[in-house]
């Protein structure tokens, strides 16, 4: 039987249930009907399978009004329909999962933007739950940036644009050229049906040289201005050859030229605030700009602009005069301006050059002043999102104003906490690389940019780069801002995780008790800036073994970031919910983590995105409270979808994705799948000296983890000769009384069993379980579980007394602690050993 989604009737005017971002439809639409038939014919032969199609040519062909009519054309015969603009590749995947909901998948919100873009696409590939669907990618570059997102082998239909011409050698193509001279008389004669005779428009037409953009400037200003036709031709003829000699674009067609000059000059006749517009809006990007960016209150200074940003109803009379005359485009929808990219280099090219230097001024500081105040307010992303297109294309590195280049680094401040570290990289190493050549090195922004740089490298896990950066540039700023400066006290609070980052946790704890002493000083005790130093704190104390300082401290800085109103972002919330998760793990209070921390990953995933690395950092350690508590399968599944996540955002040598793969390892061993278990632990193993040096706890932890795999699998010699080399190194940067290397000695007297060395196992096993019960506590799992492996020691040396007490001790302690439930119980209970693993934490 068909199904309905298949065998449906589709009938002439059915609406698609999902028609997404299609531009509206020309009115003006002429001609291309053997293209547009030719098209269709090619996409509906494709049954089951459809070979992506691809529209090129040379700007202003009118490959974008092809597929728009397309699509409007042929939109009965598709339940789905959505457009997709691909001229800047990273972006396609936030436009694909935007489609999520619409096919009953998690947004992109709840899943992140990767994850929810390929759930799309599998959707699309199996047909469900629409099997006719119409993709089209506008203005896409080369193949290798766009196929990995085309789901060419699915059942529906994809249409491509773009300009290059690479795209023959892999997909079906169809060549779109300049109208015929017919099509063109049609559509002047639509353009300006009581302006143009049949005779002037085959003149208009060839002089034209049959381009539709160039019809399209011709017939608007026709259109406008009811020029008469034969002076339209003269001066058609004359002003291309004196604008020719300036303007040096020999890719741009003649005729394109001489139809926007003639525009232009008609429009500057009519209304000269207009073309000052224009003008300006070359220097922007091609990508959409905000309205709201050409407001009087985001604008300071006197300025060319004044007349037309200073009177609002001027500036909205000049706006709907740039569309009467098709110079811009118009979206009232989103509220934005876009301009052609032909036709902004044209504009660019006829001005001199520092006709061109004042405009580019302006459009920095109208960015600038657009820009909002805070990049840490997640509210606020929208608009930074909408900005960030137009950075490059205006020069903003090039500019010495201050307002402009602290627009710069809160640019590249939104893209850290964004998220986006790859592209808040290169926008802050491009401005450095500009500022130290060409101005003050102690300049203030200098200083603020190699800051955020430092954050950056920190967040990529680059620590030594992001120490020696950290440590320069906080005595640059000690010398040249002073000591309660804002960027001296901020790279004071950073710098706390860069000797984190190099293992001196006992340095990094006396660090941040100043800092906070000097947060409290300069902003009070409720600031978010000094409530952030708290965090740190509690921090340091965890990475010292003290959870229970390190729990009171996470939770008071949680709850006042929570009550605040201001000066605390999501991040930081999360930062100190996760932390406190954490901490209440370690403390030995499984389920209670569990519960904080699915609460800290639901508010991630909401509020910032499932991609977010603090979501991730919050997701990684749930699925170490979900192993802990017994929870094995969601510890799993969480685990795999993080790590996943985090090799593919951050790369495989990052320091959350190394802490993200030993958490899926450990809970691989758990769980039994050893093999899997050691080839990632040996892998990370391998990973972790480039990231913290050979000497670094988290190192040490990571070779014990490899340590237990080998024991499990039978290599008892190896594991020993490791567990060593780990506990050694550990006992030499944190000392016995650690949390870190008391784990290891737990797993090293196992080690020693298993070769039959039982009174030293024994020995080991009794000093760890002493230092244990000061560090964790009588009852804390952990110590529990030392206590049940020397058990077991006891009864091989024959001293079954002691055993038998000790025995009985534990299991009351783990009834009181996990239950008698839990797996760890269940394996005291029968009288074997327990393992240990170690997970690191952030920095």
């Amino acid at each position: 039987m068909e199904s309905e989604n298949v065998g449906r009737r589709r009938t002439a005017g059915r609406v698609p249930q999902v028609w997404g971002k299609i531009p509206p439809r020309n009115k003006n639409f002429t001609g291309r009907q053997g293209m547009l038939d030719n098209l269709h014919k090619g996409l509906t032969n494709r049954v089951t399978a459809v070979i992506p199609q691809a529209l090129h040519g040379m700007g202003g062909v009118g490959k974008t009004q092809v597929v728009i009519e397309y699509a409007h054309r042929f939109q009965a015969e598709y339940d789905l329909v959505w457009w997709i603009s691909a001229d800047q590749p990273d972006l396609v995947p936030s436009s694909l999962a935007g489609l999520a909901p619409r096919l009953g998948l998690e947004s992109a919100q709840a899943a992140g933007i990767e994850d929810s873009a390929a759930a799309v696409l599998d959707a699309l590939r199996r047909g469900d739950p629409y099997d006719r669907w119409l993709l089209i990618f506008d203005n896409a570059g080369d193949p290798e940036s766009i196929l990995r997102l085309v789901p060419a082998d699915g059942p529906g239909h994809v249409l491509i644009t773009s300009r290059n011409q690479e795209w023959e050698s892999v997909v079906d193509t169809v060549a779109v050229d300049v109208f015929t001279r017919s099509e063109s008389i049609e559509f002047l004669n639509r353009r300006a049906p009581r302006s143009i005779s049949e005779t002037d428009a085959r003149m208009l037409a060839e002089s034209l040289g049959d381009l539709p953009l160039a019809l399209e400037q011709a017939g608007a200003l026709q259109s406008v201005t009811g020029m008469a036709p034969d002076e339209y031709l003269d001066l058609l003829s004359k002003q291309p050859t004196e604008l020719l000699n300036q303007i040096r674009a020999s890719e741009y067609p003649a005729s394109m030229t001489a139809a926007w000059q003639l525009s232009v000059s008609k429009l500057e006749q009519q209304l000269p605030e207009a073309m000052q517009l224009l003008r300006a809006c070359a220097f922007f990007g091609p990508e959409p700009i905000p309205l709201d960016v050409f407001r009087r209150n985001t604008f300071t200074g006197e300025s060319a602009l004044n007349p037309v940003l200073g009177n609002a109803i001027r500036r909205s009379q000049a706006i709907r005069m740039l569309g009467r005359f098709a110079l811009v485009r118009i979206d009232s929808d989103s509220r934005t301006i876009q301009v052609h990219r032909l036709i902004q280099a044209l504009l660019r090219e006829s001005l001199p050059a520092d006709e061109q230097q004042e405009f580019r001024v302006e459009v920095q500081r109208l960015l600038a002043g657009a820009a909002p105040a805070n990049p840490d307010n997640e509210t606020d992303w929208p608009r930074y999102a909408e900005l960030v297109p137009h950075v490059r294309p205006a020069r903003i590195a090039e500019s010495a104003d201050p307002r402009v280049r602290r627009f710069a680094t809160n640019i590249v401040r939104y893209l850290t906490t964004y998220g986006d570290l790859a592209n808040a990289r290169a926008f802050v190493e491009e401005f450095l690389e500009t500022w130290q050549a060409d101005s003050d090195p102690d300049a203030r922004e200098t200083i603020v940019a190699k800051r955020r740089l430092g954050t950056i490298l920190r967040e990529l896990g680059e620590y030594r780069l992001a120490y020696d950066l950290v440590r320069d540039t906080l005595d640059q700023a000690r010398r040249v801002l002073g000591p309660e400066d804002e960027t001296t006290v901020g790279l004071i609070n950073g710098f706390g995780a860069d000797l984190r980052a190099r293992g001196e946790f006992a340095e990094a704890l006396r660090h941040d008790e100043t800092s906070r002493d000097l947060h409290r000083s300069v902003y009070g005790e409720r600031d978010g800036r000094t409530l952030a130093t708290v965090n740190n704190l509690a921090l340091d104390y965890a990475l010292l073994s003290d959870y229970k300082t390190a729990r009171d401290l996470h939770e008071a800085a949680f709850n006042a970031q929570s009550e605040a109103s201001t000066g605390v972002s999501k991040s930081n919330v999360l930062s100190s919910w996760n932390g406190l998760a954490r901490v209440v793990r370690l403390c030995g209070d499984y389920v209670e983590a569990r519960f904080l921390g699915e609460d800290a990953y639901d508010f991630g995933r909401q509020e910032l995105s499932a991609e977010n690395l603090w979501t991730l950092r919050t997701g990684k350690d749930l699925s170490i409270a979900m192993r802990r508590a017994g929870a094995y399968d969601d510890a799993l599944d969480l685990a795999q979808d993080i790590f996943t996540k985090c090799n593919r955002q951050l790369g495989a040598d990052r320091p959350d994705t190394l802490a993200a793969a030993m958490c899926l390892s450990n809970i691989l061993r758990t769980i039994g799948r050893i093999d899997d278990a050691l080839t990632l632990a040996q892998d990370t193993v391998d990973r972790y000296p480039k990231v913290y040096g050979e000497d670094h706890p988290y190192n040490m932890g990571c070779l014990g983890n490899l340590a237990l795999l080998y024991r499990v699998r039978g290599r008892a010699e190896e594991a020993r000769a490791l567990n060593e080399r780990a506990l050694a190194g550990l006992h030499a940067q944190l000392g016995k009384d650690h949390h870190y290397p008391l784990t290891v000695a737990i797993n090293l007297a196992s080690d020693r069993h298993a070769l039959g060395e039982f009174d030293s196992a024994r020995e080991l096993g009794a000093d760890s379980l002493a230092r244990l019960k000061t560090v964790l506590g009588e009852e804390h799992p952990v110590t529990l579980g030392c206590a049940a492996n020397l058990v077991v020691d006891l009864r091989a040396a024959g001293a079954d007394e002691e055993a038998e007490a000790l025995a009985a001790a534990t299991i009351l302690g783990y009834n009181r602690t996990l239950g008698p439930e839990h797996p760890d119980t269940q394996v005291a209970a029968i009288g074997n050993r327990l393992d240990f693993d170690f997970d690191a934490p952030p920095i």
